[in-house]
């Protein structure tokens, strides 16, 4: 329900009383809400809601139905009067009412006539509180009536004359739509030269022999009763003077269808309007329409202005090929002098329409309801605007005010009407009428004064839900007369509501411009005035907002590819969203390729018309929220088109195309190739490149080739497919650019010269005919040139040249339309000869045991015979007889490029006798060797001992055997033999040196302690120093006595046991012992299971490193040695648990210090200051070890020795 109270909102301030919101009473009246509760119970005027146009065309063949409706309450009677006198409808039996409206029906199609009840209605609608009237109803029956019979005589005119054929229908009501056909109902073509004019008539601006014709006919077709009536046909026959006799010609000066102009070209003339000048009067908003129509020779063209002004761009309309000017909605500032020129190549003519617009009544203010409450003032007013003004009359229920009855409330002030302290009975149903010569206005508004106590029309208890954050309206729509007051309170006990956040609308809503969390309750609405009081209880919730934590994001991807958009949303508990996918503010299309689960889209097999932009919306009952995202499909390019070929010259073509579409991803250039159909068909070569933004391309062409191109487009994404190929343009033939490239002279024989070259291909022959012509001479001599042509190969051979002779080279290519340019000369050689002198003064400095210096004088040049490619030492190592028994001597080779005069040997072996021989090398092979020079390398320090074993092992002894190192590198002095012992807990104990003379290969080391473990180092001594050692382990073994009855009696450490047995198992010391012996081990056992469970190792190996033997060092490069040797299995201590086998043999690998591997060509190679530039490259064969690892699983005695 709303209140006419205050324009504006009324924002209430913040106060520690209670909220009271009031409506003040500066009304002018009550509207009274469309409630239909309300409008059930309040007393009402009637008001005309629905009736029939003023002007009402009916169908005679048809009843008379002329509508009049009205509400009121109560519900008002009607009554009728035509032509200004009571119709008593009671007396016609074939006028019925309908009942519960005004509405007549009359019968016409069972009997009577249309016209019989032609005249002016109008409808009277009453009840207690007044009476309202309808507007006058003129009924009037549509006409259609037929042509008048006529006869038409033929029309014959000569080419080129004008021509109006007249149509001249029958007037009608309403008037017709007027068109031109022919017999066969086909409409007849109009142009700027032949159009139908306003009247309907048709004017030809001159006619043409295709203008002859039997059926012009003009239709006239009635819409109001779907009828269409024709007139006559109307024959027209165009022809040429010539054709004219004299009776002919006499009759067409005096007909007044056509004129008898000439058929020769003419200025312009209007058919219509008449004159220089005419007038028109139109209405205010109807269409004004002025026409044009002129004729002459050629056809004039028409033109508008408007004189003292410019045509309404929005309104102004062209039609019938600009002969007519429509300005739609027409109003008093359209009125004017509008100027059409009809123009043509030999002059124009103007005609000038003076247009007046008129105006019918029309509202400025129309009267409106009253609604008062006793003792209230109030107004109507009716104001209307018109050409010429309206004059405005006041009607009280239908009866001219002048002679209603009076109202002592009442003053009439010209267009309005005021009330001052009305009563009840001051209820009445004013019309006002504004009427000049062009029309009239009715209007019925009704004062109805009421006296009613408050009512609240809003339901009771509503529920509102509102968003946090976001405005909360909470009705109160109330009525009451006089005009309620409004007041709100929060909560049940009236709550003071302390903050300035809540304004009140005049409609009673109360709005809370920001809804919070503690705005939710429940708010009192109360209406108020003299007459009593209304309450009414709405309930607030506010819901936390829907939101869109995980947005879609903006995605690129290629054709044919998959991508996913994802919209997770966050929203109120109590709510239940639901989430729908867009595409392009559409709904998605209707494919499978489009899947949507919870949160996510999925485009699969994305194509072009997948991109767009994409949103997700998120709907609550209370509010939705969206996100979107641009979804880019790209792909490489499509491929370039209609690829053209433009100024064809011999050696250039300019070539051009259409890109293709570049998929949403710019083009960055594109590639051109061609096809040589004439030496290589199908197979296409790069030609060149061009930027993006270029479609053309200055091409340089090679004569004598048959071209056909492509282009391809590159983005971003890849190279488009290739274009269509375009058409073969084959370039003349010409003399060749070029020469043959990569020319050599080089002799396959010391007596002839093998010239070759890389030939010219097709594309380069530049024409038919291809040959090479080959020239030669000696460089040092002054022979002259001798040349042959020959076909084209690559390779020529001169024979019976001096060995190893320098000579000039040209290749020079030529072909049916000439040479090439002269080409450049270049050398050569004839072929090489073996060297024939052997390098002397060969020299040997050995610098160490393992490294010797050569130094050798060099040949002379001339001997060479060919190209120096350096010196090859070979040397061997002497062997002993038996050796050479065994195998042939093994030679080593070392290259030296180049013209070095010393090298280097390294990797030789120490204490060794050598031999060595020296040759040149050139590119036919090696010369004679230089005489054999021998050499002995001094000693060096020993390889490892071969093997080392540990046996018979007793309480305090352990006997050591071994074998010589298998490399002494001299003559052995002496063995050193370093031991120490190995606690329970891996700590090293004092290290014991011990040296053993060179001829013994067995040592008993004695008064050890029993049962302990001792590590042992052993290595050989020359003179040179000490070799690489080998390590080894072992155990003495465990008194028998101590052992009585707890291990087996085959249990021990070898064969050789100790002799001392002493029975002291009945002893107490000894059961203790062994009882905590028994204990320690099942501790033992339990570590050794959980370690090995982890991949735990025996720690020996740290503890060696932290003592290892200070004196035995890996042998140092300043040592005079090559490197160093080394045993992967020398620092290895015993496996946790396991025991040393009694042989305790460990064997050392061989050494095979082959320099076969070494330098260029055979076996080494090096740099030109004699430095070695090979890779040695020693082979070594491994043996394992024997008995370094036990595989037997380790025993409580094992255990126990590991840790004694």
């Amino acid at each position: 329900m709303q209140l006419k109270i205050m324009p504006k909102k009324k924002r209430l301030s913040a106060g520690r009383a209670p909220l009271m919101l009031f409506l003040c009473q500066m009304i002018s009246a009550l509207e009274v809400p469309l409630d239909p509760k309300l409008l059930e119970d309040l007393v009402q005027p009637p008001t005309i809601t629905q009736q029939s146009p003023k002007d009402y065309i009916i169908d005679p063949r048809e009843n008379i139905v002329i509508q009049c409706e009205a509400k009121g309450k109560p519900s008002p009677s009607f009554s009728w009067t035509r032509n200004g006198t009571h119709f008593d409808i009671d007396k016609d039996p074939l006028v019925t009412m309908k009942p519960g409206s005004g509405t007549l029906t009359i019968n016409i199609m069972s009997e009577g006539k249309a016209e019989t009840y032609e005249g002016v209605y109008q409808c009277t609608a009453r009840n207690e509180r007044g009476a309202a009237i309808s507007n006058n109803i003129v009924i009037r029956p549509s006409r259609s009536p037929l042509w008048t019979k006529e006869k038409l005589e033929p029309i014959i005119l000569r080419n080129g004359q004008s021509l109006v054929l007249p149509c001249r229908p029958p007037i009608g009501l309403p008037p017709p739509i007027i068109f031109w056909m022919d017999n066969s109902f086909q409409r007849l073509p109009q142009s700027e030269r032949v159009s139908q004019g306003l009247n309907g008539d048709l004017y030809f601006s001159n006619v043409l022999p295709e203008d002859t014709r039997e059926d012009y006919i003009c239709y006239a077709r009635f819409n109001h009763t779907q009828t269409i009536q024709q007139k006559q046909p109307i024959s027209v026959k165009v022809i040429s003077v010539d054709e004219l006799n004299d009776t002919i010609a006499a009759n067409l000066s005096d007909t007044e269808f056509y004129g008898a102009k000439s058929h020769r070209p003419r200025p312009p003339t209007f058919l219509t309007p008449d004159g220089n000048t005419s007038r028109k009067e139109e209405l205010r908003g109807n269409v004004l329409s002025l026409e044009c129509i002129a004729e002459g020779l050629p056809t004039p063209i028409i033109y508008w202005i408007k004189e003292d002004g410019t045509l309404p761009i929005n309104r102004t309309f062209y039609r019938n090929f600009k002969k007519t000017l429509q300005i739609v909605q027409v109003t008093e500032a359209d009125s004017g002098n509008y100027q059409c020129i009809a123009k043509n190549a030999l002059g124009a003519i103007h005609h000038t329409i003076s247009v007046t617009v008129k105006a019918a009544p029309y509202w400025i203010i129309a009267p409106q309801n009253l609604v008062l409450s006793p003792e209230e003032d109030g107004t109507l007013i009716c104001r209307a605007n018109g050409n010429p003004k309206p004059r405005i009359s006041w009607l009280s229920n239908g009866v001219p005010i002048e002679i209603a009855p009076d109202d002592p409330s009442r003053k009439i002030d010209g267009d309005t009407i005021i009330f001052s302290k009305v009563q009840e009975r001051s209820s009445a149903v004013y019309q006002c009428n504004a009427s000049n010569e062009y029309g009239y206005l009715l209007a019925n508004a009704f004062v109805n004064v009421l006296a009613e106590p408050p009512r609240i029309l809003t339901s009771a208890n509503t529920l509102y839900q509102v968003i946090a954050n976001r405005p909360a309206l909470l009705d109160c729509a109330f009525f009451g007369s006089p005009l309620p007051t409004i007041e709100w309170f929060k909560g049940a006990k009236g709550s003071a509501l302390r903050e300035d956040i809540y304004v009140l609308h005049e409609n009673g809503t109360l709005e809370i411009p920001v809804a919070q969390k503690d705005s939710t309750g429940t708010y009192t609405c109360v209406a108020r005035n003299k007459l009593g009081m209304a309450k009414n209880d709405v309930h607030l919730e506010i819901k936390d907002p829907t939101r869109i934590i995980k947005q879609p994001e903006y995605a690129v991807v290629q054709r044919g590819s998959t991508v996913s958009f994802e919209c997770k949303v966050k929203h109120d508990h109590t709510l239940i969203p639901t989430v729908m996918w867009l595409k392009d503010h559409g709904e998605l299309p209707n494919d499978g390729r489009f899947t949507v689960d919870k949160d996510r889209l999925v485009v699969a097999d994305v194509n072009d018309d997948d991109g767009g932009t994409y949103t997700c919306v998120a709907n609550t009952t209370l509010d939705n929220v969206s996100a979107s995202a641009v979804l880019s499909v790209v792909d490489v390019p499509n491929p370039p088109f209609d690829l053209e070929l433009t100024d064809q010259l011999d050696r250039s073509v300019q070539l051009s195309w259409t890109p293709g579409d570049d998929n949403n991803s710019p083009i960055t250039k594109f590639i051109i190739e061609y096809e040589d159909a004439m030496h290589e068909p199908g197979l296409w070569h790069h030609q060149t490149e061009v930027p993006g933004t270029q479609t053309t391309a200055q091409l340089k062409l090679s004569p004598y080739v048959n071209y056909s191109f492509r282009v391809m487009a590159e983005n971003n994404l890849g190279r488009s497919l290739p274009s269509e190929a375009s058409e073969q343009y084959l370039t003349k033939a010409a003399e060749p650019d070029k020469n043959p490239t990569a020319v050599e002279g080089l002799g396959s024989e010391p007596d002839n010269l093998v010239i070759t070259w890389k030939p010219l291909n097709g594309f380069e022959s530049n024409g038919p005919g291809l040959q090479y012509k080959v020239s030669w001479r000696q460089k040092d001599g002054d022979d002259e040139w001798t040349s042959v042509v020959v076909a084209n190969v690559s390779k020529y051979i001169v024979s019976g040249t001096p060995t190893f002779v320098p000579y000039l080279i040209k290749v020079q290519a030529l072909n049916d339309a000439g040479f090439a340019p002269e080409p450049a000369a270049v050398m050569g050689h004839s072929g090489e000869d073996l060297p024939m002198v052997a390098p002397g003064n060969v020299r040997v400095n050995v610098v160490n045991s393992t490294l010797a210096e050569v130094h050798w004088d060099p040949v002379p040049l001339k001997s060479i015979r060919g190209h120096l490619q350096g010196y090859r030492i070979y040397y061997w190592k002497a062997q002993s007889s038996l050796t050479r028994n065994r195998r042939h001597i093994e030679k080593k080779i070392l290259t030296f490029q180049g013209s070095k005069t010393h090298g280097m040997l390294p990797g030789l072996e120490p204490f060794s006798h050598y031999t060595l021989n020296v040759r040149v090398v050139n590119g036919k092979g090696e010369g004679p060797a230089s005489p054999d020079k021998v050499f002995n390398t001094p000693e060096g320090v020993p390889s490892a001992p071969s093997s080392l074993k540990i046996v018979n092992p007793t309480l305090d002894s352990l006997t050591l055997e071994w074998e010589p190192p298998s490399h002494p590198n001299g003559i052995l002095t002496e063995y050193t033999l370093k031991y120490q012992p190995i606690n329970s807990t891996h700590e090293l104990g004092p290290l014991v040196d011990l040296k053993i003379p060179a001829n013994k290969t067995r040592w008993i080391l004695k008064n050890l302690n029993f049962s302990t473990r001792y590590k042992f180092y052993f290595y050989a001594q020359t003179a040179a120093g000490s070799g690489i050692q080998i390590t080894e382990e072992a155990i003495t073994t465990v008194d028998e006595g101590k052992l009585a009855g707890i291990l087996p009696p085959d249990v021990g450490a070898g064969k050789a046991m100790a002799s001392r047995q002493v029975d002291i198992a009945t002893q107490g010391w000894f059961i203790g012992l062994m009882c905590a012996v028994a204990l320690l081990i099942l501790i033992l056992l339990i570590v050794c299971f959980i370690r090995r469970n982890k991949g735990g190792k025996y720690p020996v190996k740290e503890k060696e490193d932290a003592h290892a033997d200070p004196e035995i060092q890996p042998m140092k490069e300043d040592d005079g040695t090559f490197g160093e040797y080394s045993d992967a299995e020398d620092h290895k201590p015993l496996k946790k648990g396991s025991r040393t086998p009694s042989d305790r043999t460990v064997k050392k690998e061989d050494s095979d210090d082959s320099l076969v591997d070494y330098g260029e060509g055979v076996n080494g190679q090096f740099n030109e200051d004699g430095s070695f530039i090979g890779q040695y490259s020693g082979k070594k064969e491994k043996e394992p070890a024997e008995g370094n690892e036990s595989s037997e699983a380790p025993s409580p005695v094992n255990a126990m020795n590991s840790f004694v």
